[in-house]
């Protein structure tokens, strides 16, 4: 397509671009910014969610202040910097790369079958998303929820280059993607467990910030190791080992933060709230 004189991929990323556009939009009215405005909920879990808020925002009150340029140099926020950085060099490098690895399989692949065979591993990271997300809240547990997927992830993408059937290559970049995607849930948990308010705005910003850069470290790595070895095989190993590096970083961080260790002092977590409301 060449409409109005514009490229096909121009009109490819237009056309990609404006459900996102008609979602912000949507967001915006539907989304509810408070549990009070959250129609689906009834009021008791309005009274509750709102009491659970507050004693939330005491409990950090309570522990020594972070101020915004605080969080900008504490060496926590770093740390999940790094985690998030070496982890985006897999994600985005699965993301950059996963067409032409199933491109590669078969000659026969048309570039439309290439992209509903892609598909797979997206859905299957999806679900995983909700899976992990979910069994780390009901576990309030953070470092084995980010490390244990980035580690499955990791082995699928060194188990590479020993099958080279569609089957068992999809499977195995399903397991990627499973591992990149159920990270995201319980990793964005742990900045807002010791920041609070404008440290949280910087110290999430600076997070995001250093992670994103993975997503150009990663994808060009892979290239330049692909062209030097001649194989996309050797630059998607190297993806694999930095889930691994981001992996290990992960299971480095505190066990809790101090809130959390308060919390399971006291017997006031969450879940033993939610269990006495049901």
């Amino acid at each position: 397509m060449h409409w109005l004189g514009l490229g096909s991929w121009r009109w490819l990323l237009i056309l990609e671009g404006i459900p996102a556009i008609a979602a912000g939009a949507f967001t915006y009215f539907l989304l509810p910014s408070r549990p009070d405005e959250a129609n689906f909920l009834s009021l008791r879990e309005k009274v509750w969610i709102a009491a659970e808020l507050e004693k939330e925002r005491e409990q950090k009150q309570n522990e020594p202040p972070i101020s915004a340029l605080g969080a900008l140099s504490n060496r926590r926020v770093w740390h999940l910097a790094i985690v998030g950085f070496t982890q985006a060099i897999g994600a985005y490098s699965m993301i950059f790369w996963m067409p032409q690895e199933v491109k590669s399989l078969s000659r026969a692949y048309s570039n439309t079958m290439v992209g509903f065979l892609v598909m797979i591993p997206h859905i299957v990271g999806l679900l995983s998303m909700v899976l992990i997300s979910r069994s780390s809240d009901q576990r309030l547990e953070r470092r084995f929820h980010v490390a244990v997927p980035l580690i499955i992830g990791g082995i699928a993408f060194v188990s590479l280059s020993a099958f080279h059937s569609p089957v068992f290559s999809v499977a195995l970049l399903s397991l990627v993607a499973m591992g990149v995607y159920s990270f995201f849930g319980p990793y964005f948990s742990m900045p807002s467990e010791f920041l609070t308010g404008f440290s949280a705005a910087s110290g999430i910003a600076l997070i995001t910030s250093v992670a994103n850069l993975g997503g150009f470290a990663g994808p060009y790595t892979v290239g330049v190791i692909s062209r030097r070895t001649g194989s996309l095989y050797g630059g998607l190993a190297w993806a694999g080992v930095s889930l691994f590096i981001s992996a290990g970083l992960a299971l480095l961080l505190p066990k809790e933060a101090p809130r959390m260790r308060k919390e399971r002092r006291s017997g006031i977590m969450t879940n033993t709230g939610r269990e006495s409301y049901e």
